[in-house]
Formats: C-alpha cells, structure tokens, sequence
C-alpha cells in the first residue's frame, strides 16, 4: 500500500490541538470512563450521549459500583439511547473486570478484546488512549475521512474494505502519540469531515483531499446494498383494573429488539390487520373484559433494520390475575422510548 502521507498525522495533530472538543472524557486516562464513553458513543452523536455519560459516572463513580447495579437500574439510565443490548453488555462487563479481574481494567488490546461487547474499535481506542498501545481505530468516522482523502472506493462494509481501511489506519498512525492521534481523527470526522454537507474550503486537508479535488464528497465513502427493512405491527394492551390502579407491565424475555425492557401485553402481527381483528384476540387472552378502547392512532417508530408501526389499546378488567403492578409505580421501570412517551402523554 503506497500513499503519499504527505505529514497526514501532523496536519491532523495541529488541527485536533486547536479544534478539540471539550469533553469530559478527554480529561482522565481511566479506563472505566474511557470505555463508558465509547460505549455510549458506539451508536449516538455525542450531544446525545454526553448527559448519559455524565448520568452513569454520577450513579456509578467506579466499575464495581456499576457491577453491583441491578440491571434494571441499568437499563433504566439506558432508556433512550437505544441498542439495548450495549447497556447488557456494559453490565456484563463491568463484572467480569470487578469479580475476576479485581477491578483492574486489563491493560493490553489483546486482552482488553476478550472482553463482552467490545470489538476492535472500542478495544484500540481504550489501549491507545489509557496506555498508549499504538493500536488505529477504524469506526465510521475514519472511514469517512480515509475513503475521502485518499480517495478510495472500496466498499467499507466488505471485508475487503474492513481490512484495507484498518490498515491504512495503522499506516498512518502517529505511534508515538497513538492515544491523541486516535481522538483526533474521531473529532475530525464527528465536526469536521462530516456525513452531510461539510464545510470543505474551511477544512486543513482542502489541497490534499482528492475528493474534494475531484468533487466526489458525496459519494464516500461506498456502501455496498443496504439490508432490508422488516415491518413490525405492534398492538399494546394497557390492562387496568375497575379502579385504574394496578396494570399488568411484564419483562420482554425473548432474544429481540429491547429484551429486558417492560412492556404491556403484546400482540404481534406481520402485517396491517383490522380492529376486529385485534378485539378477537384481546377477547381471548384478558378474561372479565368490561371496555376495549382504541387509545392511539398507528405511530411509527423506526430502528436500524425495522419499522415497528405500534397502536395502543385501553382494556378495562373486573380484576387483575397476574403481573399486576401499582400504576403509580409504572415510571420506576425501564422501558422503550416508544412506551416512555406513550405514558407521558398518557390521561386516564
């Protein structure tokens, strides 16, 4: 691989010195905060994720406190970031580094990887930052501003594209400063070289960048066919009881979108059904009916690889026989966002 590097680090390096954003995370070299904060950098913008971070270090100053949580405290902080599964993950985690590892981070890449939920990424960005391995992050970012500079067309979602990007990346390291490098390029491409639209003629790489020469921004970094799209139809039962006190709220078990998370009663189907559909089949699984009530028109909620079209219903029972919960008590528990809202603007 031949590319003119043309001082790529120290152009980026002085750039990042003058640019950086002021995070918190950016003042410690604990590997704790450092992996908190990728984790919930993983799939959310940093104006997002910031609160989160600063909500989980308060209710959580060490992995040991994070480890003795219950999950449902967990994922109760998590509600609204998405991606369940990195919250699991983060718990998981923080127990094996508390119980087997006695509370110390490991310290290399190699086995920093080992470790749930953390993949290449999330491992050279903790063994550069906190110890200064010279390990190259490769995330979305530097997938952009790589395939832009040096022009390269190869898609990033192929595993020809993961390992000519990965070591591109290595190759243009600064091995000297590979925890500082790391950060700057990742700020480089969240502020600066940015998906939509980025302000090119303010930008340090303007004569270097081959696709702003050639005027190809728009189209890098490649994507090869995006996956399908699944649609989801969702009917909620929010069961109350003859006084609305008391609701049956229950723990999504299976392997799926936000498993962990409460919910109503659910009833699923693969397509657009009708209403009477849908009464039949509250009629048959809630005994002691006394009112169905249609409370929501279809809301779409829409996640990486599906759209989940939810509707709401109110159904009135003479008396609760299992999973009931005090109603008052419903916000203590963690849930979708699709439900946290539907409860905020719920009047009954």
């Amino acid at each position: 691989m031949t590319h003119h590097q043309f001082e790529f680090s120290q152009i980026l390096l002085n750039w990042y010195n003058v640019q950086k954003r002021n995070l918190p995370w950016r003042h410690t070299t604990n590997p704790y905060y450092i992996w908190l904060s990728e984790v919930i950098l993983q799939q959310t913008r940093v104006v997002q994720g910031l609160p989160y971070y600063q909500d989980f270090v308060k209710a959580f100053p060490t992995i040991e406190d994070l480890a003795n949580a219950s999950e449902e405290k967990v994922l109760k902080l998590w509600q609204g970031l998405g991606y369940y599964s990195r919250a699991k993950n983060l718990h998981e985690t923080a127990k094996i580094v508390a119980y087997t590892y006695q509370g110390v981070f490991p310290k290399t890449y190699d086995e920093i990887i080992k470790l749930k939920g953390i993949g290449d990424y999330t491992a050279s960005a903790i063994a550069s930052i906190c110890y200064q391995e010279p390990r190259a992050v490769v995330d979305g970012n530097v997938y952009r501003v790589l395939s832009r500079i040096f022009d390269i067309e190869i898609p990033i979602n192929s595993s020809k594209g993961n390992k000519y990007f990965k070591a591109l990346a290595t190759e243009l390291l600064d091995k000297e400063k590979a925890g500082l490098y790391n950060q700057a390029i990742m700020d480089f491409g969240a502020v600066q070289c940015k998906p939509q639209s980025p302000d090119c003629q303010q930008c340090v790489f303007s004569e270097k960048c081959l696709a702003y020469v050639q005027n190809k921004i728009s189209q890098l970094p490649v994507k090869t066919g995006k996956t399908k799209v699944r649609n989801r139809y969702f009917h909620y039962c929010m069961v109350l009881d003859q006084e609305n006190k008391t609701t049956i709220f229950q723990k999504r078990k299976n392997k799926d979108i936000w498993q962990g998370l409460y919910e109503f009663p659910l009833i699923e189907f693969a397509e657009e059904v009708s209403d009477l559909e849908v009464i039949k089949l509250i009629q048959a699984n809630f005994p002691e009916i006394i009112s169905i009530e249609k409370k929501s028109e279809k809301i779409l909620h829409k996640l990486s690889h599906q759209n989940i079209y939810s509707y709401f219903w109110i159904i009135s029972v003479k008396k609760i026989h299992k999973n009931a919960i005090c109603l008052e008590n419903i916000n203590n528990f963690p849930t979708s966002i699709l439900l946290a809202n539907f409860l905020k603007n719920l009047q009954i």
